[in-house]
């Protein structure tokens, strides 16, 4: 899932952040605790840590409570209609039961969030935007939407758990909820007698699945799901481990690879936008940008020597006196590949296997430009 979480480390306490329906589990098992998305979530567990967490999604199990994502309805004859209008994929090359990643953009065609939807029917469509952005998608569709297509936001309805990595079905066989089924597509289960939506999508790379139970149910869920991931040799893993997971796939995070000033194109984004469709917010803007070509688009960056780039750094050819390229939007230091590694906007100018210089406070490391992901795709 597209989880954007607009993360701000800083001190829960100082402001009024809401809570998962998890919050206390989080913090009896010794989590570090920050802002994301005007959430408190857990960013990494004590005995654990991002290194630790990270790698055990990527070789066994890992599970997440990503309940501070955004959940909203659209509703009414004619609702599925009416998303396909305003979003950017195209609903009409999904049927009833399938998801898809899909876009929310402003007339510039600037992304006002990135989100995954779920199509029950013509008349039933469940959105998953993120955390910061769900009130100003459901309003902008509120505010459009047609005689008898009701926009509900539903963003305490359900709790969301993600369970990811290679033993992901063997972890929800053992709590009673079916696997097996199509990526990009989701199942209406029944655990405990309580109603849990079960999705095959994920933000890691990684075979996995994410969970939809009743905001009041994801407790008892989560505790049976914590055992059998336990039991798998797998780890609670926690908002940390998450943003290196998706770095290393070159996922886009709102707020760095996508905003109201970085376009579908420029992200490379183009791929989830249905751009023979008759209409959809932004269409003019992005469809004039991509016949002109964008001026930025997005690349990898591996590091050469030893070193993290991470946000933000200015990126230039032929050391740091070199001409500026472009800056990185997000960077890490990958637990897989054991180097430091990038995402950033550079120019047209540059191309694959370009070897340039980070800014790292100062200090210039060598990059090579590459294209994402960084590691092998698993998801299927």
């Amino acid at each position: 899932m597209a989880d954007s979480t607009h993360s701000a480390a800083s001190d829960p306490e100082s402001s009024p952040l809401r809570r998962s329906p998890l919050h206390d589990r989080h913090v009896r098992a010794g989590a570090k605790m920050a802002d994301f998305g005007g959430w408190s979530m857990p960013i990494e567990y004590a005995g654990g840590g991002v290194v630790a967490e990270h790698t055990a999604v990527r070789e066994r199990v890992g599970l997440f409570d990503v309940s501070h994502l955004g959940k909203a309805r659209v509703s009414g004859p004619g609702a599925a209609a009416f998303v396909n209008a305003a979003l950017t994929n195209d609903l009409e090359r999904i049927e009833p039961g399938k998801a898809q990643y899909t876009l929310c953009c402003d007339a510039s065609g600037g992304v006002v969030d990135d989100l995954i939807a779920y199509l029950r029917n013509e008349g039933d469509v469940l959105l998953v935007p993120n955390a910061a952005n769900t009130a100003e998608v459901v309003r902008r569709l509120h505010d459009l939407a047609p005689s008898g297509v009701q926009v509900s936001g539903m963003h305490d309805a359900f709790g969301v758990i993600a369970v990811q990595g290679p033993d992901c079905d063997r972890v929800l066989e053992a709590v009673g909820l079916p696997t097996g089924h199509d990526y990009m597509s989701f199942v209406d289960a029944t655990w405990q007698g309580v109603p849990v939506v079960v999705c095959r999508t994920g933000y890691t790379g990684e075979r996995g699945y994410e969970l939809l139970p009743p905001w009041d149910h994801t407790p008892a869920l989560w505790d049976a799901l914590v055992d059998a991931v336990t039991a798998a040799g797998g780890r609670v893993a926690g908002l940390g481990a998450r943003d290196t997971l998706r770095t290393e796939m070159g996922y886009p995070l709102h707020g760095h690879e996508l905003s109201l000033d970085i376009s579908p194109v420029q992200a490379r984004a183009g791929w989830a936008v249905g751009w023979k469709k008759p209409e959809f917010w932004g269409k003019d803007a992005l469809v004039a940008e991509k016949e002109a070509g964008a001026s930025r688009l997005l690349w990898g960056v591996l590091a050469l020597d030893r070193g993290i780039p991470r946000d933000g750094c200015t990126v230039r050819r032929d050391g740091l006196d070199g001409e500026e390229v472009g800056r990185t939007t997000s960077g890490t230091f990958s637990p897989t590949l054991k180097q430091g590694i990038a995402l950033g906007l550079l120019e047209r100018s540059v191309a694959e296997g370009d070897e340039v210089v980070v800014d790292v406070r100062g200090r210039g490391l060598r990059c090579r430009v590459v294209k994402p992901p960084f590691v092998d795709v698993q998801t299927r």
